[in-house]
């Protein structure tokens, strides 16, 4: 279910009103805590994954109600969370940076944000239609693309791929479409090129390839090395053959993990429970989807592109995970 910024605040106003009033206006209510999770479309994973990570909490956290809510995705995560207007954000590990660093769509601001917990790698997946004869990324110039919606992670990514290999982005017209919307566009040939950073096995490229032969463009080693040169938190990753249909060999591309991200300044005991929760309760998020199967206390640690919040490092510490000093705020 859906739940808007403003029902969720009206929903934060009226505890603490309880509060406010005394016990014998409803004191159940007036311990629940509600936290907002920024999720993405829900033509992506970010959505259905939150969601699971919001039953979990609000099951298995006492006094906890979460919600997964439809955003922007990544760089309007990054600006919610930082203003409190979410409690948590799911973030790729890029935007995640440059959020906390005050780079690129960021600059000359640093948001106060930190790491909760390592979700799963995104692969740069560049798809077209077979029957379009493109073949090479830098065959995007005078085409009608979609470099994915504004304040999303994806259009973040394939900006900064775009660049890296000297692309100007003013060569190709850019609708900036969500996953769906760019599966749609598509299928009706109003765009040559859709671009997602997203897990393997996303619903909207699945959709698209049961009806359509679609082509994932794969980077050369040349491209590949441009790219990781010029941003430090990409990887030379491959998509597996045949997670889409006609889709057989394995596809060299770039990878980056997903971070869950924070307010600096949100309860330790609370992240605690919520980060508990969250890993103690893995098997449950498999059900939702597979990707979910790197969401563990040790990739915190191995792939954390920024500091992690107390009260994961708390967890952490019991658990006997030893974390390296660049990961402590």
């Amino acid at each position: 279910m859906r739940f808007s910024r403003k029902l969720i605040a009206c929903m934060g106003i009226f505890a603490l009103l309880l509060l406010l009033i005394g016990p014998g206006a409803g004191p159940a209510l007036a311990k629940t805590s509600f936290v907002s999770i920024g999720t993405g479309g829900t033509g992506g994973i970010y959505y259905p994954y939150g969601g699971g990570v919001a039953e979990i909490w609000s099951k298995y956290v006492k006094g906890v109600k979460a919600v997964a809510e439809v955003t922007g995705a990544s760089v309007e995560n990054v600006k919610l969370a930082h203003k409190g207007e979410t409690v948590i954000g799911e973030v790729m590990g890029d935007v995640a940076v440059a959020g906390y660093k005050g780079l690129s769509k960021f600059k000359g601001k640093k948001h106060n944000i930190l790491a909760m917990a390592i979700m799963y790698p995104n692969l740069l997946q560049v798809v077209t239609l077979k029957k379009s004869g493109i073949t090479n990324i830098e065959q995007v110039k005078g085409r009608s693309i979609s470099t994915g919606s504004p304040g999303s992670g994806t259009n973040f990514m394939s900006e900064a791929v775009l660049k890296a290999l000297g692309i100007p982005l003013n060569s190709f017209k850019d609708r900036r479409l969500s996953f769906t919307e760019s599966a749609n566009a598509l299928r009706d040939g109003t765009i040559d090129v859709g671009i997602w950073s997203v897990g393997p096995g996303t619903s909207s490229i699945l959709d698209l390839a049961t009806t359509h032969d679609i082509r994932i463009i794969e980077f050369t080693p040349a491209q590949t090395k441009q790219i990781l040169a010029a941003n430090k938190t990409y990887s030379s990753v491959d998509l597996a053959g045949g997670v889409y249909r006609g889709v057989d060999q394995a596809v060299s591309t770039i990878g980056v993990w997903n971070v869950m991200i924070c307010q600096e300044s949100l309860d330790t005991g609370m992240v605690y429970n919520l980060v508990k929760a969250l890993y103690e309760n893995q098997d449950y998020l498999l059900k939702i989807h597979p990707s979910a199967s790197y969401t563990t206390p040790e990739n915190a640690v191995k792939y954390s592109p920024i500091p992690l919040h107390p009260g994961t490092l708390k967890y952490l510490d019991e658990r006997g995970v030893s974390v390296p000093m660049r990961l402590k705020p």
